[in-house]
Parts: structure tokens; C-alpha cells; sequence
């Protein structure tokens, strides 16, 4: 089916085919190009200052954790290297195990300073840490965006006992706590893997945090979805499609899917950054990621042991996180704004 868009310099709507953009006529005889709802939004959106920058900022945080051993290795450091141990950094760390040097030891060989007691680079500690955060979210909100997708769709479209069974289901994961279920469960998915005698792997340890944060986090979308889904199942065009013959996964992937792009869409800006944060209280805490391996997490843990004597050392994972989740969720914003501009602010 064809819908109304708008065209700059008419007068009137134009529907559009899908493969080719019609020409009208405006007042003064030019041609004028009739242009798709994707690119009116992204129209809008590039006329968004806030959201360009936002999204600069982002897609920066994201190539820096991608290049990370890239630019460990022109650095000349990595984040697992204890280096008071090594051959001309004897001297980084003073009696007390503190970092030798004005905030927490920053000079030119360590560009953000080194870590009490063990000596390790700061700078490549928060870029492999950045790096294990990002992806492992991504990975996160991935799986629940597709799981609240499908759980959402099929509920609101079929309705009746479907939907009274998915509802319920969906209300019983929702009564979870889910602070303390993953701090009560963690240990019990890496137990039943791994012998309490042996060292538990490191991407056991991330599968065991997908999985759990997966079980616990595609309710509040799948909720959304069923919603939007309900609204729509009766509506002109879909009755029309029912009318014309169309199948079901026509009508769902055709007529309903690309009408709840938008709060799909917004609602996963939201969902990442929030994991990010899951992913770091679950290190924080010690159910997460745990030495050697660098993590948001693990680097506040360690600040907060040390923050009496050396209070520097979480500035620059404060300051990184931070920035990254304000960047995103204005860049959620911004996004929404683009979609539907009768919500712009």
C-alpha cells in the first residue's frame, strides 16, 4: 500500500513508488522530487545539531573500542602489563604502592596515569575496558530487541489466548528483581559450567552475562510492541490488506512492522546504554568480569578501594562513561524527533 508524503515546494501530497521518486509541478513550472519517509527523517535529523554531535560522539566511542589493540599497539602499552616490574619504570609507585606524579602519575609515558598498587596503564585499562562493555551491550540489546520484537508482534496481532498466555509470561519475568537475581544468579550460570576448583574462562563468563541479562531484559519492548501492535490491528490499511487476501506475515511484516520502527528504534537508544551500566554494576560488585580482564566495572571497583589516597584514578572512566551514555540517550532523542516531528522539542 502507498501512503501521502510530503514534497518540498508542493502544495500537495504525492505518493511515492517504492523504487522511483515521482516529479510534480510546482507553482513557479520547476520539477519537484518527491522524497521518501527515510529520507525526510534523515533530513530532519541532519538539521538536529545535538543529535549530530551526539551521534559523532558515538560512533567515535565505538571505532576507538574496535581499534583498541590498534592503538594499544602505537602506544606502546597494554592494560595486563604490571609495569613497575619492567626495566625504567621501577619508580611509578611510591611506598604506599600510590602512583608517583601529579594526578594519579599522568606524563608522557602514561598518557592517564597508572593504577595504584599494581602499576598498570590507565589509558589501554579503560580502551579494552570501553571495548568489552560496548560489545558485550550491543550483543545484549540485540538479542533483546529481536526477543521483545517477536514476543510483542505475536501477542498484540493474534490476540485472545495467545495473548492472555504471552501477557502472563511476560508479568511473571517482569516480578523478578533484577538487580539481585543477577548477583543471586551469575554463580549459579558459571557453576553449572565449570568446576568450583577450576578458574572460570573469560567468555564463559561473558555468555553467562548475556544469557542472564537476555532472560531479564526483553519484557519492557515486548510490552511496547504488543501495545503499538494492538492500536494498529485495526486500522484501515490492515483491513484492507485482510480484505485484499493478504497473508498473515504479509500483513505483520508489510502493514504493522514499519509503523512501530520508531519506538522500536527509540526504545533500543535507551536499552544500551542501560545495559552498559548492568554490565558494569555486575563487575562492580564481583559477579561480572573479574582480573585480568578490563572492564568499565572492574575499574570503579578499584577506584572505590583507592579513592581516599588517589581519587584520580576513576576522573577518566567516570568522564568516558558519562559522556557516552548522555551522547546516547540524546542521541535517542534526537532520533525520535526525526521520526515523528510533531514530538520535536
Amino acid at each position: 500500500m502507498t501512503s501521502p508524503i510530503e514534497t518540498e515546494g508542493a502544495d500537495s501530497s504525492v505518493a511515492l513508488d517504492k523504487s522511483t521518486a515521482p516529479k510534480t509541478e510546482a507553482a513557479d513550472g520547476q520539477a519537484v522530487t518527491g522524497r521518501s519517509p527515510g529520507q525526510l527523517m534523515w533530513a530532519r535529523f541532519k538539521r538536529d545539531r545535538t543529535g549530530v554531535i551526539s551521534a559523532v560522539v558515538v560512533l567515535a566511542f565505538f571505532v576507538i573500542s574496535a581499534l583498541a589493540p590498534v592503538i594499544s599497539w602505537l602506544y606502546g602499552k597494554d592494560p595486563y602489563t604490571l609495569y613497575p616490574s619492567q626495566e625504567g619504570y621501577e619508580n611509578i609507585l611510591d611506598d604506599f604502592s600510590m602512583p608517583v606524579g601529579t594526578f594519579g602519575g599522568v606524563s608522557g609515558d602514561f598518557w592517564f596515569g597508572v593504577e595504584p598498587n599494581l602499576g598498570r596503564d590507565v589509558f589501554t585499562m579503560l580502551l579494552y575496558g570501553v571495548r568489552t562493555s560496548l560489545y558485550m551491550a550491543l550483543v545484549v540489546t540485540t538479542l533483546m530487541v529481536i526477543t521483545g520484537v517477536i514476543i510483542g508482534m505475536v501477542s498484540g496481532y493474534f490476540g485472545g489466548k495467545v495473548d492472555y498466555w504471552l501477557s502472563r509470561i511476560t508479568d511473571f519475568f517482569l516480578a523478578f528483581p533484577q538487580q539481585l537475581f543477577f548477583i543471586a544468579f551469575m554463580p549459579v550460570v558459571v557453576a553449572m559450567f565449570v568446576s568450583p576448583k577450576d578458574e572460570t574462562p573469560t567468555y564463559l563468563r561473558a555468555v553467562a552475562i548475556i544469557l542472564v541479562m537476555w532472560f531479564l531484559g526483553w519484557m519492557g519492548l515486548a510490552r511496547l510492541v504488543r501495545s503499538s501492535v494492538l492500536s494498529l490491528r485495526e486500522r484501515e490499511f490492515v483491513e484492507a490488506a485482510k480484505v485484499s487476501g493478504a497473508s498473515r506475515w504479509r500483513i505483520v511484516r508489510k502493514e504493522i512492522l514499519p509503523n512501530i520502527v520508531t519506538p522500536i528504534l527509540v526504545q533500543g537508544t535507551y536499552m544500551l546504554p542501560s545495559s552498559i551500566l548492568t554490565i558494569a554494576f555486575l563487575s562492580y560488585v564481583g559477579v561480572g568480569f573479574v582480573e585480568p580482564t578490563p572492564d568499565w566495572g572492574r575499574m570503579f571497583a578499584i577506584g572505590a578501594e583507592v579513592y581516599e589516597q588517589n581519587p584520580s584514578f576513576m576522573f577518566f572512566p567516570g568522564v568516558a562513561m558519562v559522556t557516552f551514555i548522555l551522547a546516547f540517550n540524546l542521541l535517542g532523542d534526537s532520533v525520535r524527533d526525526a521520526f515523528d516531528p510533531k514530538t520535536g522539542r
